[in-house]
């Protein structure tokens, strides 16, 4: 292990934690935002829609870039541009709707083209590593989600303007960003090899009928999270009768324990591999949707957030990885694609669940998210390790996430 790698990991750790400071200052002040600005409610929906569909054109628009320019290069110029264009959003002021949209597009297509550079990152890092370390970087992004959303708090509760929560941040995470990109490191699939030309994944192209299960399961996993996020409050209180302060406490303890079970969660990968991680994990946060399903009150309520955030932790880690293994030959673009499906479980779920519930009941609602993830265990199998295609057999159970010889590292 190189003093290169080690530092190339610190800083990508750091790009996912000031990812995750960002997003959560943007969407945990969306009520401030629509009321600086004057929007409606009719036109909210548009404007919180449009930047997940951008940055799903950032991430495709992505997946062409990195075949001329690497994928260091990309984040440490997407970072800056999101947190400016986070800055942008708090800049403007009554009635500058048109300033709204600006910034809120440009920082759609920013974070696409930063979510799916940050993972490439991750994927070819944990590749030289040659053992499971994703989990860490996205619990670093859960550490800096939980400091955002605290400093939302702050902001909101000394009824600051948005410009004056947003800039020390900004002036704080630009900078350090930018130096920290010093230390990003690109990895090679398997350099000084020519890959197959048998498809299956470990040539040069990504064949979608194998990425789809991992489409899928990412699919499932932030329509579970994006439940957790738009509904918890409104369903602790109105459904399981929690005072309004009580009512906030949910999804703190769901990013608490989305945080433990990713620093932890690299461990288990290698001691009993991506599977079998993936399998509990699915479980645990299918067991989360039942508990809240049928919680009598708020504090059962509440049990049942804490095991999704310890479930649903470990699926979007495990399954960018698991795109890179199944295509070690071009694992930059099959994660620019498995990242399209971020936004689309996004776009789906909080939907979804307003509808179920409008027609049918909160509670029932719940179950949908809970078979979606309970489909996933069907699935688990994408996650395991794939046979050597360059004749250095399979991996080692132990290191069952990314194995040394499969990849030629």
């Amino acid at each position: 292990m190189t003093d290169v790698l080690r530092r190339g990991r610190a800083s990508l750790a750091f790009g996912f934690f000031a990812q995750g400071v960002a997003f959560a200052l943007l969407v945990t002040r969306i009520p401030a935002v629509q009321e600086r600005y004057g929007v409606s409610d009719a036109l909210l929906p548009a404007f919180l829609a449009a930047v997940p569909v951008l940055a799903g054109v950032g991430s495709v628009t992505t997946e062409q870039l990195v075949k001329r320019v690497r994928p260091s290069r990309l984040l440490r110029w997407s970072q800056p541009v999101v947190l400016l264009a986070l800055l942008g959003v708090g800049a403007g002021g009554q009635g500058q709707v048109a300033g709204l949209a600006v910034a809120l597009g440009v920082f759609g297509l920013a974070v696409g083209a930063l979510d799916a550079s940050m993972n490439m990152l991750g994927v070819s890092l944990q590749r030289s590593y040659g053992r499971s370390i994703m989990l860490s970087f996205h619990a670093a992004y859960s550490l800096g989600g939980i400091l955002g959303a605290s400093l939302a708090w702050a902001g909101a509760h000394w009824q600051l303007a948005l410009w004056v929560s947003y800039l020390p941040v900004v002036a704080v995470l630009l900078p350090a960003t930018l130096v920290g990109s010093r230390w990003y490191v690109d990895g090679d699939p398997a350099p000084g090899r020519e890959a197959p030309a048998d498809g299956g994944g470990a040539g040069g192209g990504v064949v979608f009928k194998l990425l789809l299960p991992l489409c899928l399961v990412m699919t499932f996993a932030y329509i579970g999270d994006s439940t957790v996020s738009n509904w918890s409050a409104k369903y602790l209180k109105d459904v399981l009768g929690s005072s309004e302060q009580l009512a906030t406490v949910p999804y703190n303890v769901y990013m608490v324990t989305t945080l433990a079970g990713r620093a932890l969660g690299d461990l288990g990968v290698r001691r009993f591999g991506a599977v079998a991680v993936v399998r509990l994990g699915s479980l645990v946060a299918a067991g989360g949707f039942a508990v809240v399903a049928v919680a009598p009150g708020a504090w059962a309520g509440m049990l049942g957030f804490t095991l999704l955030g310890l479930g649903l932790c470990v699926l979007v880690p495990q399954t960018f990885a698991a795109a890179g293994r199944l295509f070690p030959g071009a694992s930059d673009a099959a994660v620019a694609r498995l990242n399209i499906f971020n936004y689309v479980g996004f776009l789906i779920g909080s939907p979804l669940v307003g509808a179920l519930g409008d027609a049918w009941s909160y509670r029932g609602a719940m179950l949908v998210p809970m078979v979606l993830v309970l489909v996933t265990m069907g699935y688990a199998r994408s996650f395991a390790p794939q046979p050597d295609r360059y004749g250095g057999g399979h991996e080692r159970p132990r290191t069952a996430d990314v194995g040394r010889g499969s990849n030629g590292l």
